[in-house]
């Protein structure tokens, strides 16, 4: 049979490590020639199979749909065709091998997708697209724990507000310093506005006569807003002190919010009370939420009908929960496909194992170091062979290294549990999930019902729902008969 090979990579660790481009073609290579195949075509490439757009998997695609002969499309491992799990592409090529008219071979993971495939092999095809990119989710919150990380350290992630700017302060290091005219500009601004002699208009023309810069009503709004200039700074919408300079006083900036919005202003908070479902239904006829309302100590879910009436139905509480507990119950894996499937996905991480040690080791010696430092740094001061300045400045900067360094092997020792937790977790999971539905707190259901499920709607007195990946696999294969060995 002919063949073609197909190797990808999406980020420099996977270049330098056993994933490389030329790692996986000699691999691909080695088994076409085992497998008596004819090489007629190489492509390797560098793209991440996360994105909606991937022009360079795109072409390769078309060069498999000219081919009038059958056709074996061979990958290093499932992740290196998709972590997209709705790429429309997986599904082609799926579907193209399922017909006969393509093979998908992927090498390090000893999975052959064709057209005699049985349930559990398309169950353990599906777990591993859904894990794939589970697996690149955990890559991106692993980023937003390094964030969060240095936000508690008051280190500002991103590109800093006008008025400051990134200095180099050694390689591959910037550190975020004031901007002596820029912070001036802003000074001024924050100074003339609280004065209340200065309409947004007004402040504009003085701005521009002054230091000659043109500001939008929108972007002078946004600079008289920003907290970051009296030493905090905003992420995601929550509020974090930062360690740099502030350019205002926390008071100069209070007296400007109090100028732009009135000084009689209140702010209100309305906390809900702890239902169940609450924002987590909408009518399937109309789109609205569902709101919970509690008569003679009932709960009750209905349609508000704002847009006009239809005939909405009122569904108590318990009645939902019994649709959905059913949900949970139905989620059930034998055990022997659960040791099947971890087997496998235990067999392609072990090529991870080395790398990940590898990096570990030389993250360790790197932490090791800059404790030593700080430990001599400390003995310099005592000795007086550095001044205090130079004690604060060097001190700062290694206890920076140390925590970049601790967050680092943290995500380091959290990719290769997540791996773990994707393949034994989730199935596991499946196999409690109506258990710990009935058993847990309102929050923690909600939390249980986020993660399996998804655009849950009220048709009539039933409720409709759509699974997550790789649950709604799951839920494909509940009928046990389906799960009999072939």
């Amino acid at each position: 049979m002919k063949t073609i090979i197909i190797a990808r990579v999406s980020t420099e660790e996977q270049k330098e490590a056993n994933n490389s481009l030329p790692a996986q073609i000699a691999r691909l290579k080695k088994y076409s020639q085992n497998k008596g195949f004819e090489i007629i075509k190489e492509f390797s490439f560098d793209e991440s199979a996360y994105k909606t757009q991937r022009n360079d998997f795109d072409s390769i695609l078309d060069y498999v749909i000219e081919q009038k002969d059958k056709l074996a499309v061979c990958f290093d491992k499932v992740d290196r065709l998709s972590r997209n799990i709705f790429d429309k592409r997986v599904s082609m090529l799926y579907e193209k091998a399922l017909k006969d008219e393509i093979e998908l071979h992927f090498v390090s993971d000893g999975q052959v997708i064709n057209s005699q495939l049985s349930a559990v092999e398309k169950f353990n095809f599906s777990i591993s697209l859904g894990l794939a990119k589970y697996y690149s989710d955990a890559i991106s919150d692993n980023v937003k724990r390094a964030q969060e990380q240095m936000l508690r350290m008051g280190t500002y992630p991103s590109r800093p507000s006008f008025g400051y700017k990134r200095v180099p302060i050694g390689k591959d290091k910037t550190e975020i310093v004031i901007d002596e005219f820029a912070s001036r500009i802003v000074q001024k601004a924050y100074e003339w506005y609280a004065t209340g002699s200065f309409s947004m208009d007004l402040l504009r023309k003085k701005l521009k006569t002054e230091y000659g810069v043109n500001w939008s009503h929108g972007w002078t709004d946004k600079i008289l807003k920003d907290t970051f200039y009296c030493g905090v700074m905003k992420w995601n919408k929550k509020l974090y002190p930062h360690k740099y300079q502030p350019i205002i006083t926390k008071s100069l900036f209070d007296q400007v919010q109090l100028i732009k919005v009135g000084f009689n202003k209140k702010r209100f908070k309305f906390a809900g009370l702890p239902y169940i479902y609450r924002g987590l239904l909408r009518c399937g006829h109309c789109g609205l939420s569902v709101t919970p309302e509690k008569h003679k100590g009932l709960v009750y879910y209905h349609c508000t009908q704002y847009n006009g009436k239809h005939g909405a139905e009122w569904l108590r509480e318990e009645d939902i929960t019994n649709q959905i507990g059913n949900v949970f119950k139905n989620m059930r894996v034998p055990e022997w496909v659960i040791e099947q499937i971890v087997d496998a996905l235990r067999t392609t991480h072990e090529s991870k194992i080395d790398f990940r040690e590898k990096q570990y080791s030389k993250l360790s010696e790197e932490h090791e170091m800059y404790s030593k430092r700080l430990e001599k740094l400390y003995l310099d001061r005592l000795d007086g062979r550095i001044t205090d300045n130079e004690y604060d400045k060097f001190y700062q900067s290694f206890r920076e290294q140390i925590a970049d360094i601790d967050t680092r092997l943290s995500m380091l020792q959290e990719a290769d549990d997540n791996y773990y937790i994707t393949a034994k977790y989730l199935l596991e999971l499946a196999n409690k999930a109506y258990e710990l539905f009935v058993s847990s707190e309102v929050e923690e259901r909600r939390q249980l019902i986020k993660l399996v499920l998804s655009n849950l709607r009220v048709e009539g007195k039933i409720v409709r729902y759509d699974a997550q990946k790789p649950f709604d696999t799951i839920l494909n294969f509940a009928d046990h008969q389906r799960w009999l060995r072939d």
